[in-house]
């Protein structure tokens, strides 16, 4: 079946009409001027400030976009920061552990040559008793490897103390600061004996105490403190401290004096532990 297309007007003839239409439009426009710059004119206060208002709105809107944009941006390059400063970070814990570590063991080295006639073992401290000092601490060595109760322990420069109790892997170590310590020590100038008393509080002013000093003795501040060869638990020979502050005592007969330890009681990571026992090298001589 075909439809009747007869009705249908041609486009030629519908932009013919809209030309015309447009064409009366400008006519009227041009012929009633004077009737429509009034309508212009309200036609300007009310859709300008519309306009104005949908143009900063849009700066406005387009601005919020940016800034957040730019905020994401910034988010993720502080991420990114972030996790670079952290990898930084951890490097720096790391190479400053090493080096430590590396000053450590040099400083073992040192006192192992220092003292080559007695064989040694080194040890770390994984546990100490609460306070500032180490007084009392745990080492992660034991009969495993030689250690025996009355072993001698040094580290920094000199002498820590002795281990008073002894497992397969594990000792105890009692430091001569700690208040039951007393080690007969000499004064390397002229063999003096003296006693060096443990004393924690007294440690709070970094010293330890010597008594029983002759008053008589070639001593000067300055002077270097050892174990000495009467000692019944220490090796002979080895470091204490420095003497400070001598001051004669009350009886007359004797003087008292203060001690710089050559070791950092604060701080002792690492240890060396003498397996040579006092009474098996007073046997050997």
């Amino acid at each position: 079946m075909r439809f009747n297309n007869k009705n249908k007007i041609p486009p030629k003839y519908i932009l013919l009409s809209l030309t015309i239409l447009c064409l009366i439009f400008v006519g009227i426009s041009y012929a009633f001027e004077d009737w429509i710059k009034p309508l212009r004119y309200v036609t300007g206060l009310t859709i300008t400030p519309m306009q104005r208002g949908i143009n900063v709105i849009g700066v406005w809107v387009d601005d919020k976009f940016d800034m957040m944009a730019d905020i994401q941006s910034l988010q993720e390059e502080n991420a990114e920061l972030r996790a670079q400063l952290e990898e930084y970070q951890t490097e720096n814990r790391i190479q400053l552990s090493d080096n430590n570590e590396l000053n450590e063991l040099r400083e073992l080295y040192e006192l192992d040559s220092r003292y080559p006639s007695y064989e040694k073992v080194a040890a770390n401290v994984i546990s100490k008793d609460a306070g500032n000092w180490f007084d009392t601490f745990i080492i992660d060595k034991g009969t495993n490897v030689g250690i025996q109760e009355g072993c001698n322990v040094i580290a920094g420069n000199g002498l820590v103390g002795i281990v008073t109790e002894v497992g397969p892997n594990y000792a105890k170590v009692r430091s001569i600061i700690d208040d039951n310590s007393n080690v007969s020590a000499m004064f390397l100038t002229d063999q003096t004996l003296c006693n060096v008393l443990g004393d924690e509080k007294y440690m709070d002013e970094g010293y330890i105490r010597v008594e029983y000093i002759d008053k008589d003795a070639n001593i000067s501040e300055g002077d270097e403190l050892v174990t000495s060869n009467v000692s019944d638990k220490f090796l002979p020979g080895i470091s204490i401290g420095y003497v400070s502050n001598l001051t004669l005592d009350s009886n007359n007969l004797t003087m008292s004096a203060d001690v710089t330890p050559v070791v950092d009681f604060d701080h002792i990571q690492t240890v060396l532990v003498v397996l040579d026992l006092k009474q098996d090298v007073n046997e050997e001589e």
